[in-house]
């Protein structure tokens, strides 16, 4: 039996969304590759999951390291010889208290360009071969409505928060709808999945309407997990399209 696998960049943190993910689709049979830039972060995560009886990988995947990539996409063909699933959630928010596009920091933004648009394209591309080696491969971004207030034109009222992050996410949206349009040929489905407010970081504090990370993993896996008929090239809320 061939076996189902799904690679997850940013899963370096117990809290986080991309550990959660890789424990649901693992707990669905999937032979999840936990990934990050340090590969000792997912290391431990990876045991974990094995000692609870599931399959999990840890590899070093640096968005700003193509070779490094194609090095990934090399050890993957001679070890699966395919991708079900690809869930490129890393991200950076470094300038979360910015409130002015005019006061946007322009190393900030390559670094958050990097990580968001630049990193999961050239991963797209460098694994578009296995992806394309499987029979039905899904590919998800993990999005932010942040990308909203750039998407609304900006008429809310208020300023830009985190501008950097913002047009980043607002960016990869656009990157979702193109390559959907690229792909429409193929059985690969892509989306975008905004996870909403979510408790990965208990350090800074936690709202009590914030979601839970398995919560949150549970809409990315959904859209994961598609069927044939599904929809490619939409953002996704709550489980439901974004207009």
């Amino acid at each position: 039996m061939t076996v189902k696998t799904a690679l997850i960049t940013g899963a370096g943190r117990e809290a986080g969304i991309g550990f959660a993910i890789a424990r649901e689709l693992a707990e669905q049979g999937y032979h999840v590759l936990l990934t990050a830039r340090d590969r000792a972060a997912v290391e431990p995560l990876a045991a974990r999951l094995r000692q609870d009886g599931h399959a999990a990988t840890a590899l070093r995947v640096d968005l700003a390291d193509r070779a490094g990539m194609d090095d990934v996409a090399k050890h993957l063909t001679e070890t699966f010889g395919h991708l079900d699933v690809l869930i490129n959630n890393a991200s950076s928010m470094p300038d979360h208290r910015v409130l002015s596009a005019l006061e946007a920091d322009m190393d900030t933004l390559r670094t958050a360009l990097e990580v968001s648009v630049i990193g999961p394209w050239g991963l797209i591309e460098a694994l578009l071969p296995l992806l394309t080696a499987a029979p039905a491969a899904r590919i998800v971004n993990v999005a932010s409505l942040s990308a909203q207030q750039i998407a609304t034109g900006l008429d809310l009222g208020a300023p830009l928060r985190a501008p950097a992050y913002s047009t980043a996410k607002f960016m990869l949206n656009t990157l979702t709808t193109v390559l959907a349009k690229a792909l429409k040929d193929t059985p690969i489905l892509i989306n975008g999945v905004d996870p909403g407010n979510t408790a990965t970081h208990p350090e800074r504090g936690i709202d009590e309407t914030d979601r839970s990370a398995a919560e949150s993993a549970r809409d990315i896996v959904r859209a994961a997990t598609l069927g044939p008929d599904g929809p490619t090239g939409l953002l996704f809320s709550n489980g439901h399209p974004v207009a």
